[in-house]
């Protein structure tokens, strides 16, 4: 039995959930989600508690059950208190700015790169080689992030480059160290 997918799912107060068929809608202070899961997994809601169960024990039926749980559990926390990204930028001259709600990168190109907020995303540039990326839905937080880290990935000689929060780049000896030993 899934350790994960046994876990029952506490609904907060001020959140609705909805089941439709294999459908669930989460709502919250902070907006509304909804996604589709698979129509064999079955969802029983009783009272403030949301438990996930699965028909059979097929690897298939396995791998769905914590799975299901799991984004069921991040849509009624992204609802409630909302997930974010953090981002520094590494480089001399290298830095972020804010253009209405969208962010604008200055990595070393001839141009600045301009990136779009869609909906249910927001940028926050508390400092210039500083970016936090938030929102309700940590998938879409998630791929956001990784693609403003992606316009300039940390290079492995000097690090410069947009990097999370924390992430730690393995440096490599460039030439001259090479050569001397």
């Amino acid at each position: 039995m899934s350790r994960i997918g046994r876990q029952p799912i506490e609904i907060p107060s001020g959140v609705e959930v909805a089941l439709d068929g294999s459908t669930v809608s989460v709502t919250g202070p902070r907006g509304s989600l909804q996604q589709s899961f698979h129509t064999d997994m079955r969802l029983l809601l009783d009272g403030g508690t949301l438990r996930v169960e699965r028909p059979s024990d097929e690897r298939m039926h396995r791998s769905l059950h914590g799975l299901t749980r799991t984004l069921i559990a991040n849509m009624v926390e992204g609802v409630t208190k909302g997930y974010e990204k953090r981002l520094e930028i590494v480089g001399v001259g290298y830095r972020a700015v804010m253009r209405d709600t969208d962010l604008e990168l200055a990595l070393g190109f001839s141009h600045p790169v301009t990136i779009r907020a869609p909906q249910g995303i927001e940028f926050e540039v508390p400092a210039p080689n500083r970016i936090t990326v938030r929102g309700i839905d940590k998938q879409l937080v998630g791929e956001i992030a990784a693609e403003i880290r992606k316009v300039r990935k940390p290079e492995p000689y000097k690090g410069k480059g947009v990097r999370y929060e924390g992430e730690y780049v393995r440096k490599k000896a460039g030439k001259a160290a090479k050569g001397a030993a």
